[in-house]
């Protein structure tokens, strides 16, 4: 039913049929790039919320495009006739008929247009409307004062208040409202009118159009839903995030960048580290790096990883760093301490797995004894050349029971440099890359001055790859 401004304006002139087609063609073409987007977007984990909040925007672009395609085809047909042009064989069989169910997707069942006459009392509704309403054509359209009766008590006042302003002050009719069908079935209407002035400029008539937005609305409140879901968890993420921040700094050594110890001349130690963060995930691991002067003289060397991330794989990482320290200044020998730190990690409430390297440098007979718990051994580079050292025996870390780990003893050499690293430094996305990559720095390691350069070498090669762990390195520089 065409809209009214008064009730002699003259019918609308249609549109041009080519630019319609045009538009249609577009809006199917756009519609089917968004519905193969939709398609692609496979919900591969329910729980993740980004995907679910992606889909939901497609689906609710899906209904947007639906809409404006079946809104452009009325368009090109024309207005519907009216109920008076109607047949008389064709509003007998429309009494007769049942009513039907909307089809999905289809907007003629979810549009429909009134008008209230208020001199004669006459109400015409389209077929449309009837089967919005859920109501036979038999039964008859509802009057002004009946319509509320279908809707929700709580939207029952904002309906008065539309057709009142519209009646009384000439305002368009433009809110929602929610109806309960009679099989029982909650429908959300958008409805949108006018007042249809007389020749005095009285009102005669209100006009209108209802359109279901039941699904459109639902899109919409899973948009929504999904997207504060979202944000919440992001923000839960970045305050993880700061918090295992804070506890790695407050953890790993205080020293950053050059450990500077007393020992000087032959055999003195020159040490260097850094932490690397992932360049594939903001999350923070449970790698360590640290060394430490003992009481006897001796130092400590040592690097370690646990699995997971975030403030469970930092504060596990704090504990068994801390109990690793306190072994070592208590003189107890690599091999055994790893046993004891399988021992705690065993019984810790949160069970984990971890790699790790202990290292006990002698600067007087530049002894270094060692032990591993499934962790790449250290490499030794000496005059241009590096190798790995032979690895004793040693399982992860919480993998096993009452395991003994080898402990084994290497002297180094004036000017030799010992790297330390986690695995998470050379496994990379690009699996050509490996600790070959590490091992053809030797002669640049031999032209460093300093641990530092060796540290900022190492830096260069591997920092701005795309790792897929973090990673620590330390870099032990023998005196000369």
């Amino acid at each position: 039913m065409p809209s009214h401004v008064s009730a002699d304006r003259p019918a609308p002139q249609h549109p041009e049929r080519d630019a319609v087609d045009l538009l249609i063609n577009r809006t199917r073409r756009l519609r089917g790039d968004v519905d193969a987007v939709r398609r692609d977007t496979v919900l591969v984990d329910e729980d993740d919320p980004q995907l679910r909040w992606q889909r939901a925007l497609c689906e609710l672009a899906v209904h947007h495009l639906d809409d404006l395609g079946t809104h452009l085809g009325q368009l090109k047909e024309g207005p519907p006739p009216g109920s008076a042009e109607q047949p008389a064989e064709d509003a007998e069989r429309a009494q007769q008929a049942d009513v039907a169910e909307p089809q999905a997707g289809a907007l003629l069942s979810r549009v429909g247009s009134a008008e209230w006459n208020l001199l004669t009392d006459e109400v015409s509704w389209s077929e449309e409307l009837f089967e919005i309403f859920g109501r036979p054509p038999q039964a008859g359209p509802l009057s002004l004062d009946e319509l509320p009766s279908v809707l929700f008590p709580e939207d029952q006042p904002l309906l008065t208040t539309l057709v009142t302003d519209c009646l009384v002050d000439g305002r368009p009719i433009d809110g929602e409202f929610r109806i309960l069908r009679t099989d029982g079935r909650m429908r959300t209407l958008h409805m949108m009118g006018e007042p249809v002035l007389d020749a005095d400029g009285c009102t005669a008539s209100m006009w209108a159009v209802l359109r279901d937005v039941s699904e459109l609305r639902r899109s919409q409140r899973v948009v929504r839903q999904t997207g504060d879901t979202l944000r919440r968890q992001q923000h839960m993420a970045q305050t993880e995030r700061r918090m295992a921040v804070e506890l790695q700094e407050a953890v790993l050594p205080a020293w950053r960048g050059s450990l500077l110890l007393p020992q000087r001349g032959t055999g003195a130690l020159d040490v260097a580290a850094r932490y690397l963060p992932s360049d594939a995930s903001d999350l923070i691991g449970g790698d360590w790096y640290d060394a430490l002067e003992l009481p006897d003289g001796r130092t400590l060397l040592t690097v370690g990883d646990l699995t997971g991330h975030g403030i469970p794989a930092t504060s596990a990482m704090a504990m068994l760093l801390g109990a690793l320290r306190g072994m070592a200044v208590a003189g107890i020998e690599p091999g055994a301490l790893m046993g004891h730190l399988n021992q705690l990690l065993e019984a810790s409430v949160q069970p984990a797995l971890g790699s790790a390297l202990c290292c006990r440098f002698d600067p007087v007979t530049r002894t270094l004894a060692w032990a591993q718990a499934g962790h790449p051994a250290p490499m030794l580079f000496r005059d241009g050349a590096g190798r790995p050292l032979p690895s004793p025996d040693g399982v992860l870390l919480g993998a096993a029971s009452s395991v003994a780990y080898e402990q084994d003893e290497v002297t180094l050499l004036p000017g030799d440099v010992l790297v330390l690293h986690t695995d998470g430094l050379t496994r990379r996305s690009d699996r050509g890359v490996g600790p070959e990559a590490l091992l053809a720095l030797a002669p640049r390691f031999a032209e460093a001055r300093t641990a530092q350069d060796c540290v900022r070498t190492v830096v260069e090669e591997f920092g701005g790859t795309e790792r897929l762990d973090d990673a620590c390195v330390l870099v032990a520089r023998i005196g000369m």
